[in-house]
């Protein structure tokens, strides 16, 4: 049963809802969110859902969390991406020690950070903390995070230290006020372009060690269900996006057609024509099945984080590889959807079109690669995956 906030939350999304589709061509142009919805998105809850109650969160469960998403992602792609990268800002606070945690939301609840995954920066050891110089990509929402990190390889005297398997550097999240790192206008893409995902940039700053984190084998301060192996919450949560991209295309779709859509040279409107029909109840299924894995996976992970911590890890292959799956899945409904409407969804007017463009560039992340597909049938034949969180 999801609590008051839950159910308010997800009203206050619903509602949201149609005025976020209306302006995606504005959000789009903006290459970001516009203040005023960031406002609105605050207001409702969104960048606090997942935060702890006894800081003024909603502590949602993950299939609320994976509700909400996919309704912004339904009305708009990039503003689904980025309310579910601010979301999880209280995930990576929570690797921080505690009194810093605490810290960070004494002023409130929707403090959103930004950042870069992948360690493309260094971090040599200095008295008290690291001196780091990186650039990173895909920051997306940094224009409006009040923090900034980076991952970073870890270096003494400029050489890489050795991480948790052999070969393989040890990293650390570097963590810095947003008015002390660069952005950098990059962010010309295909797709989810209203993300504002901008390169960043820091030289030579200095990072206090109470100020850095390691966002894949570190241990969170706050023990919460929500809390439980965050980079799989994460990996749900994308999932949840796709979703809603894709949904969001069967609906486009279906408004063209019941418009009276008739293609050049067809003898019967789009509507009427059985083949559509079918490819549209085809695609329409497909990502059913892509939520009902989704949402079956998650459950499965929430009551492991509630009742056995230590077992939602060995879930891990079965959401990477959920991820793969559903991303390939919501893309092949997305084609099917676009090749239905015929030459004028090529336009940028066309919904569409944004939406072909959005799931293509979703579909590039690392995190919904093929090979987690390999990791989970590595897993089935009880190999060693070597899969890291």
């Amino acid at each position: 049963m999801k609590n008051d906030h839950a159910v308010m939350l997800l009203q206050a999304v619903r509602d949201l809802a149609p005025g976020i589709s209306a302006r995606s061509t504005e959000i789009e142009a903006a290459r970001r969110i516009p203040a005023d919805l960031l406002d609105e998105l605050k207001a409702a809850g969104c960048f606090r859902m997942f935060l702890p109650r006894s800081h003024g969160g909603y502590e949602v469960d993950v299939r609320t969390g994976m509700e909400v998403l996919e309704t912004l992602a339904r009305a708009d792609g990039a503003t689904g991406w980025t309310v579910m990268i601010g979301s999880e800002s209280p995930h990576l606070f929570a690797l921080l020690p505690r009194e810093r945690f605490d810290a960070i939301y004494a002023g409130g609840p929707d403090v959103i950070i930004g950042g870069g995954f992948n360690a493309q920066g260094e971090a040599d050891a200095a008295a008290g903390g690291y001196r780091v110089t990186g650039r990173w990509s895909f920051a997306s929402g940094c224009e409006h995070a009040s923090f900034l990190f980076g991952n970073c390889v870890l270096t003494d005297g400029g050489r890489p230290l050795p991480g948790p398997m052999e070969g393989v550097p040890a990293t650390r999240a570097m963590l810095f006020p947003a008015s002390e790192v660069r952005i950098l206008d990059t962010w010309s893409v295909l797709g989810l372009r209203g993300t504002g995902s901008h390169d960043i940039a820091v030289e030579a700053a200095f990072c206090p060690a109470e100020r850095s984190f390691d966002i894949f084998q570190g241990t969170p301060a706050v023990a919460s269900p929500g809390f439980v192996a965050p980079v799989l919450h994460f990996v749900l949560h994308m999932g949840a996006v796709a979703v809603g991209i894709a949904q969001g295309a069967l609906d486009d779709t279906v408004a063209l057609a019941t418009s009276g859509k008739k293609r050049l040279y067809a003898r019967a409107a789009l509507a009427e024509s059985p083949v559509f029909q079918v490819h549209l109840g085809r695609a329409a299924t497909s990502v059913r099945a892509a939520r009902a894995l989704l949402r079956e996976t998650g459950d499965a992970f929430w009551a492991a984080c509630v009742n056995d911590p230590a077992a939602a890890l060995g879930l891990a292959p079965q959401i990477s590889a959920a991820l793969a799956w559903v991303t390939e899945t919501a893309a092949r409904a997305v084609d099917a959807c676009y090749q239905a409407g015929g030459g004028g969804v090529a336009r940028d007017a066309s919904p569409l079109q944004r939406r072909f463009r959005d799931m293509h560039t979703f579909s590039q992340h690392a995190a919904a690669a093929e090979g987690w597909l390999g990791q989970a049938g590595a897993a089935l034949l009880g190999q060693a995956t070597g899969f890291s969180i």
